[in-house]
């Protein structure tokens, strides 16, 4: 069984057992996560899937979270201006929570 979700403006195809990474929440001490944003849900054997107008209402997709906080790779964002001897680099790394699927109800 597999489910599209949600998720901070993304949209990920999931199955029941797979490890995602999603972006940084306050979860306040709980270590589970529920996505109510489920856009498609099928079985995964050929049949049709069940399609969302935007949403299947009902549907949710619960996960347990794995490590608090992770840092993702490092990005680096550069500036240049030709003959102006003018040179900017930033650089971030994003923070995220890993989780593994369980239920897809």
């Amino acid at each position: 069984m597999y489910a599209i979700i949600e998720d901070s403006g993304t949209q990920i195809m999931v199955r029941e057992g797979d490890v995602i990474d999603i972006d940084l929440r306050d979860l306040k001490g709980a270590r589970t996560v529920t996505f109510a944003k489920v856009i498609a849900k099928g079985a995964g054997d050929g049949t049709a899937a069940t399609i969302g107008a935007p949403y299947i209402s009902g549907a949710s997709v619960t996960a347990e979270v794995m490590d608090d906080a992770m840092k993702g790779p490092k990005l680096r964002l550069s500036k240049y201006s030709r003959r102006k001897g003018y040179r900017r680099t930033k650089g971030s790394r994003q923070e995220y929570i890993r989780v593994r699927v369980g239920a897809i109800a």
